[in-house]
């Protein structure tokens, strides 16, 4: 057990009552907690799982204002999210980047009425939309970000511009624009960044991963993975923060029957991470935002050296973990293709997958893309009360935290102590302002290749610092793969400094070892090996780790044994 997870329990054990118990660490849960934990609450964070495991795991992967919302006349979400978004490009420099993004367009005055019938309320699918259309929308995107403005302002490109830029798009594009938005590199280790700062900043404060809070009577027992036995938990309020669950939250935490109006409308969203040099080089550094033959939005952008493709959206009636389906990977491989119809894309490019559920706010529109994507807190008048937090996304989630903790404030008769608005988040602290000049300190500092210190700057931001000053006591030049700049000591750091407790931490959240395809067989039981010495697994521990593992990935990230021992082989025959 950690030394940080041993000292929470011996706390909870000593003192049981906390101001607010937070349920569900996903990235919503999360902001949250830290908002709250950051005004002097004592505050206990539950997770049932890995930090940032659920759907807080399976975004598009981008910090974006939402173009397509503005259509739906969601003025005041698109602000807030563009708001947002700069705010994260300040305070996350490692970790969100500017993303230039590319609209194919085929018409001229396509979509006009449709949009003008959406303003007005209509929830039926929408027209594709043509370059009159396209440039309201981004005219409005520009004036929304008109001050302070961070990102350059959109712009147009006649069929020759967009030809010599793109020259494997579509025939039929007729034009194109271009306006900025965000991506994120990987938005689990943002959220567990967000863990540890509070833990640094508000020490009253405790966050549990591989935990449960369960209700029994009037009385709450918290569960907790290498407890000896269940905690009694006091609390004066409940934030319910479960995603697609909370409904079933509201009935299993509170003292009265589950409403029968659910909170939450799911849609089920999937994405494609494939490896394919020519579709990568297609993209000339943007994504391209584009309408799939069904008029749904999808996406394709570069991302870690592979494009991600997306995606899906479907209503889902019951929560649940999800997969990629064979049918959702032909369709989003057809949308690709439909957009490069040059380019040879295959399903045997998809080096892994991934799929989550939206928990969007209760909606019976027919298509599921007119679906708010805004968010709102519903309360539970249970006792003790539920506040639960319906729909969001990841761009908004600090400022959804910051409305749940002035809802909490006010309910307790407090003032907001401090906001998060300037905070740098995690590695984004004395962030020097690019990866390069982060790497060159890093290089001169620690006497390490180009290499080795861009990999550090790109993922962990300033900790680096911290990272490289305990690698130091540890050989930090045996790296376990060519094809990775990581080393055997940083595994051991992030097990040490970052929670992990099961090797799908590892693999799949505290990395990028598995999203980008990179991992193998003889990887994977290399990372095992550093996890049993650094946790104490016993043989039949690091069995069931490694087994649990290959299951999972299998069953739901399209990586099969196979795959990995195919890449080993791969790799054997490059040396």
């Amino acid at each position: 057990m950690s030394n940080f997870r041993e000292d929470a329990l011996r706390r909870i054990r000593q003192d049981a009552d906390f101001d607010v118990v937070v349920v569900g660490g996903g990235i919503n849960g999360i902001g949250a907690y830290r908002d709250l934990s950051l005004q002097g609450l004592r505050v206990l964070l539950v997770e049932r799982d890995d930090f940032a495991s659920g759907c807080s795991a399976a975004p598009s992967r981008m910090i974006h204002g939402g173009l397509r919302y503005l259509e739906n006349g969601e003025f005041d979400l698109v602000r807030e999210s563009l708001m947002e978004r700069d705010t994260l490009l300040r305070l996350a420099p490692h970790l969100v980047h500017p993303l230039p993004t590319t609209i194919p367009i085929h018409s001229i005055f396509g979509g006009l009425f449709n949009a003008a019938a959406t303003f007005f309320g209509s929830s039926g699918k929408p027209a594709s939309r043509g370059a009159v259309a396209i440039k309201i929308g981004l005219a409005l995107y520009d004036f929304v970000t008109r001050k302070n403005r961070l990102l350059p302002r959109h712009e147009f490109h006649n069929n020759r511009t967009t030809r010599s830029r793109w020259p494997e798009l579509d025939e039929r594009v007729r034009f194109s624009a271009t306006y900025f938005d965000a991506w994120i590199r990987q938005p689990e280790r943002l959220a567990l960044e967000l863990v540890l700062d509070t833990r640094r900043d508000a020490p009253q404060a405790i966050a549990l991963n591989y935990a449960q809070l369960n209700r029994s009577g009037d009385a709450y027992h918290l569960l907790a993975e290498e407890a000896d036995e269940p905690l009694v938990i006091r609390t004066g309020m409940i934030v319910n923060a479960t995603g697609a669950w909370i409904d079933e939250t509201i009935g299993a935490l509170g003292n009265a029957a589950k409403t029968s109006e659910p909170s939450v409308t799911g849609t089920k969203g999937s994405h494609i991470i494939l490896a394919n040099q020519a579709l990568y080089e297609a993209l000339n550094g943007h994504m391209v935002f584009f309408e799939n033959v069904d008029n749904r939005v999808c996406i394709l952008f570069p991302y870690l050296g592979r494009v991600l493709a997306g995606s899906t959206d479907i209503k889902v009636n019951t929560p649940g973990r999800t997969r990629c389906e064979p049918e959702e990977r032909d369709y989003i491989l057809d949308a690709v293709r439909t957009v490069f119809p040059n380019v040879n894309v295959a399903a045997s490019d998809i080096v892994f997958s991934y799929s989550g559920i939206r928990p969007l706010p209760r909606s019976e529109a027919e298509f599921t893309g007119k679906i708010s994507r805004s968010h709102l807190i519903h309360r539970v008048d249970s006792n003790p009360p539920q506040l639960c937090m319906v729909g969001g996304k990841w761009t908004t989630f600090r400022a959804f935290g910051e409305q749940l903790t002035d809802e909490v404030l006010a309910g307790i008769g407090r003032s907001r102590v401090t906001s998060t608005d300037n905070r740098p988040i995690g590695g984004g602290m004395n962030h020097p302002g690019s990866a390069d000049l982060l790497s060159q300190q890093l290089s001169r500092e620690f006497a390490i290749g180009k290499a080795r210190a861009y990999h550090l700057a790109t993922t962990y931001g300033s900790r680096a610092f911290e990272l490289m000053t305990f690698c130091r006591s540890r050989s930090d030049d045996v790296s376990f793969s060519a094809a990775t700049a990581m080393t055997l000591a940083e595994i051991a750091w992030l097990i040490q400094a970052e929670d992990v407790r099961h090797l799908s931490d590892l693999v799949l959240r505290r990395t990028s070892l598995a999203i980008t395809g990179e991992l193998d067989l003889d990887i994977l039981d290399t990372l095992l090996a550093v996890a049993s010495r650094e946790l104490g697994w016993t043989a039949d521990n690091a069995f069931a780790e490694r087994r649990q593992v290959i299951d999972e990935l299998q069953a739901y990230y399209g990586v099969s044994i196979e795959m990995l021992q195919d890449r080993c082989t791969a790799k054997d025959k490059a040396s």
